[in-house]
């Protein structure tokens, strides 16, 4: 690592300090690294020989001290060929990145896995998070890790599994009357009047560098080639904007050509403010009035980082789709019987955009696709029961 930079502005700050947003123009930073060196030592040989998790991509991971890195088996999750669905949907090479078995139970583990031990190795003293639900979960977990204290702040609609994991992990949960974007507002509250470090999606710089290490995965697991179609369910969109920065990195550093995946992003129906922008040839995604989605995870009317959503969908020749709660709910079933995977309803949501994708023809059926089942459809048991 060497500096932050702001992915709006450019303006470049010193790397070793609790920052949020880019005090110049409030959009995220970026971290930067001095990618030659990194190459020196993240050879792919090199990677054949280490541990199973994210950690084995430690050079271009933030991170400086080895007792800092908490650990919780974060990262390296199955790429599952799913050969009956993708017989069943008519499109053969079908793969699912399944980020259910993560810590936790989502891909959310990978981003505070980062956030948690970044803000604990610089100093940060108490944590907070807006959440719907799996981030929240996850920063609670790296929090007791290390004894760090947690405030969670979500909708007072959220399915009560999500709630008590917290509790469980001993974080410190305030139930709010409104949306994520609401419960942001009670942690900037808080920060400014306790001193918390706030930890939400994009508004730091390091849960990026947890989700990036996905597309590093992903890369890896197919020998070092990328897919065509890489299909994601979007809310806040670090994993989207995180993969796309690992892209670069691994060029840069000589581990894959120029050639990219079209990315996709899945939003609900009733809350799709990326879609919309995307489709208006818009910068920036305006605040969705009324969302409204089973989806929790989906359930973001508004994002910090939209730029960079929107810069790689249009940088990838990607597209923005909407899927119904129903369709996620219909999914769901189609992905279990034939994978033997439980999706939450945002990983329906990707099978359910690339059948539709399919039937428009945006995709062939003999392209190689990859959707990300972001999380375990145990915790919303409660839809189907």
């Amino acid at each position: 690592m060497t500096h932050l930079e702001c992915g709006k502005c450019g303006t470049i700050y010193a790397a070793n300090q609790l920052m949020n947003l880019c005090p110049a123009c409030q959009r995220p930073l970026l971290v930067r690294y001095d990618l030659q060196t990194a190459a020196l030592t993240m050879t792919k040989d090199a990677l054949k020989t280490r541990v199973a998790s994210l950690w084995r991509y430690e050079e271009v991971l933030p991170v400086q001290r080895r007792d800092a890195m908490i650990q919780l088996g974060e990262g390296w999750t199955p790429l599952v060929e799913a050969k009956r669905l993708g017989a069943a949907i008519g499109c053969a090479n079908t793969l699912i990145k399944d980020e259910s078995l993560n810590p936790t139970g989502s891909f959310k583990a990978r981003g505070l896995a980062l956030a948690v031990s970044r803000a604990y190795e610089l100093g940060a003293q108490e944590l907070a998070i807006p959440s719907a639900g799996n981030a929240a979960g996850a920063m609670s977990a790296y929090a007791a890790a290390v004894g760090l204290p947690a405030y969670v702040f979500m909708p007072k609609d959220v399915p009560a599994t999500f709630q008590i994991e917290c509790k469980v992990l001993g974080a410190h949960v305030t139930l709010v009357d409104g949306l994520i974007n609401d419960c942001g507002v009670k942690v900037r509250e808080g920060a400014a009047k306790y001193g918390w470090f706030d930890v939400s999606t994009l508004k730091e710089p390091y849960r990026i560098e947890g989700k990036k290490t996905m597309g590093y995965e992903l890369a890896e697991q197919l020998d070092w080639t990328l897919p065509d179609v890489i299909i994601y369910p979007t809310g806040g969109g670090t994993g989207m904007v995180g993969m796309w920065k690992a892209f670069d990195e691994m060029e840069q550093m000589g581990l894959i050509g120029s050639k990219r995946p079209r990315m996709v992003t899945v939003q609900a129906e009733n809350c799709a403010p990326i879609v919309r922008a995307f489709q208006q040839e818009d910068e920036h995604a305006e605040l969705w009035q009324g969302a409204k989605t089973i989806a929790d995870g989906l359930r973001v009317p508004v994002a910090v980082g939209d730029f960079l959503i929107l810069r790689a969908l249009r940088a990838s020749g990607g597209t923005a789709i909407t899927v119904t709660d129903d369709a996620m709910l219909h999914y769901a079933n189609v992905m279990g019987k034939h994978t033997g995977i439980f999706p939450a309803p945002e990983g329906a949501a990707c099978l359910a955009a690339q059948v539709a994708l399919l039937e428009q023809g945006w995709i062939q059926p003999d392209e190689q696709v990859v959707l990300f089942n972001t999380g375990t459809g145990v915790k919303y048991a409660h839809l189907w029961a």
